[in-house]
């Protein structure tokens, strides 16, 4: 089974209107602003009007919503119900820490028959954003991620793994050979594993998000891994997300107002898989090689799902080559991305 590279610590998240630094170890370290700080699967509410605010995990990644009910308190908590069966469906489809999801069956047998409608959707989006960025996005990285992660995580090693076992995984890396069928997936050359978790989390807020909108509610922050604002605060203030400092994780350099958009955030210095810090969980699969430790990029998109999938692979793309991901962003209209690099200096590409 294919590790799943998403899993982390523990979040500390602020109370208060200056953004708080989200420290996790994870690809993304997103700040949300004004998010009561609860033990995990936790709902709390202070006064009548007072949002409701839940804490918890969505594929092993620190998950939460803030959710402006007007009162309604029964209401509220129905909804949160709801959504959280949402994500628990969601999680039995994408989860590589669950041997019985339907991602690890299929990376497992190589094929899968009468695969979930929403599991077709995703992977239809993940090999479309694979053919976009001409396979800088690759849904079947599995082999490279699992070679890394064995050799530093579970191996203890400090150094590389041989140049022979990096081509040999790479070898088996190539979106063009997963093949959908209907609802039939099949993965073409053996030895090959899916993973969608660069644009999994991004899914699952939209869907989640959709569960809240079919209850009735409009003003809503939610985030299972990519946050996604939905209309204004009840005082019609905009929602408020920094972005850190990926040297100083606990530090924002740059704060978003957002309103019915969503944003994602990948940096490699989310999962440091060696001690020195010179391998991360971000792997090219054209060249094998993982994304800088202390560069991030943000995207801003009007779902949590496109945003998710451009954000990882802007990501693999060099800071230096502006140009290739100026190409890739004006593919998908509406979006913007702001970079961060080892310097801390903070640019929007647009």
């Amino acid at each position: 089974m294919i590790p799943n590279y998403s899993a982390h610590s523990s979040e500390s998240l602020g109370a208060t209107e200056v953004p708080q630094a989200r420290t996790v170890g994870r690809r993304r370290l997103l700040l949300l602003a004004a998010v009561l700080p609860l033990a995990a699967w936790r709902m709390s509410q202070t006064a009548q009007a007072a949002p409701l605010r839940w804490q918890g995990m969505a594929l092993g990644a620190p998950a939460s919503l803030i959710l402006h009910h007007g009162g309604d308190t029964a209401g509220a908590q129905a909804a949160l119900t709801a959504t959280l069966a949402e994500l628990e469906r969601l999680e039995a489809m994408f989860s590589l820490f669950r041997a019985d999801s339907v991602i690890s069956r299929l990376n497992h047998a190589g094929r899968i028959n009468n695969a979930p409608a929403e599991f077709v959707t995703l992977l239809h989006q993940a090999l479309d954003m694979a053919a976009r960025s001409g396979g800088v996005f690759d849904p079947s990285i599995g082999p490279l991620w699992s070679l890394y992660f064995e050799h530093f995580v579970v191996g203890g090693h400090s150094q590389p793994p041989a140049a022979a076992l990096v081509e040999r995984a790479r070898a088996l890396v190539d979106w063009r050979a997963v093949q959908l069928a209907g609802p039939d997936v099949t993965l073409v050359r053996p030895g090959m594993g899916l993973s969608l978790n660069g644009i999994a989390q991004g899914f699952i807020t939209d869907r989640c998000s959709e569960v809240l909108r079919a209850y009735g509610f409009s003003q809503m922050l939610v985030d299972m891994g990519e946050p996604r604002a939905i209309a204004a605060k009840p005082d019609g203030s905009a929602w408020q997300i920094g972005l850190a400092d990926p040297r100083q994780p606990g530090r924002a350099l740059h704060t978003l107002s957002v309103l019915d958009q969503a944003v994602a955030t990948s940096g490699g210095y989310g999962t440091l898989l060696d001690a020195a810090g010179l391998y991360t969980h971000l792997i090219n699969p054209h060249t094998g090689r993982t994304a800088p430790a202390f560069e991030s990029v943000t995207v801003v998109a009007a779902t949590a799902t496109q945003a998710d999938a451009l954000s990882t692979t802007l990501a693999l793309i060099s800071d230096s080559d502006v140009s290739a991901r100026l190409a890739l962003l004006r593919t998908q209209p509406g979006c913007r991305a702001i970079c961060i690099n080892d310097a801390g200096l903070v640019s929007e590409l647009s």
